[in-house]
């Protein structure tokens, strides 16, 4: 792995990076560049298995599937496998699961975070309160 300084690298060399070809000042073409690496395509292969895991990494691939669509959903998925998989070579660490709770959770306050950082910005403050169902509220 000493091939690719950083996992970024190693992530561009895979073609499962954006290739944003910008001219004078405005993104003409945006996306991930064409290549026939059999490693990506494993990857990506990888990727779309994940569709029913029970793994924080399944709920990714579901989350960005929702957002973004199946086709870069998969190539986001591939990116985080290639990141792994370089940090697991490189600094020969086992990987761990954390499961899907655990990243609901970490994302869960990621929202939050950002929405209380938002409301701030506009002069407001966010109260947490219980989550009423949709029957007590009709």
């Amino acid at each position: 792995m000493s091939k690719w300084p950083t996992y970024k690298h190693f992530a561009s060399w895979l073609h499962l990076c954006p290739n944003n070809k910008i001219t004078g000042g405005k993104i003409k073409q945006s996306g991930v560049q064409p290549g026939q690496n059999r490693a990506s395509t494993a990857l990506r292969i990888a990727a779309a298995s994940l569709t029913h895991s029970n793994s924080a990494l399944g709920a990714y691939y579901r989350r960005m599937r929702a957002r973004q669509g199946a086709p870069a959903a998969i190539t986001s998925t591939a990116h985080k496998l290639a990141r792994i998989i370089y940090t697991m070579l490189k600094y020969r660490k086992p990987y761990h699961d954390l499961g899907v709770d655990y990243y609901e959770q970490q994302y869960r306050s990621r929202v939050l975070r950002n929405l209380n950082r938002q409301a701030a910005k506009l002069g407001f403050r966010l109260e947490s309160s219980a989550l009423l169902c949709a029957s007590d509220v009709s």
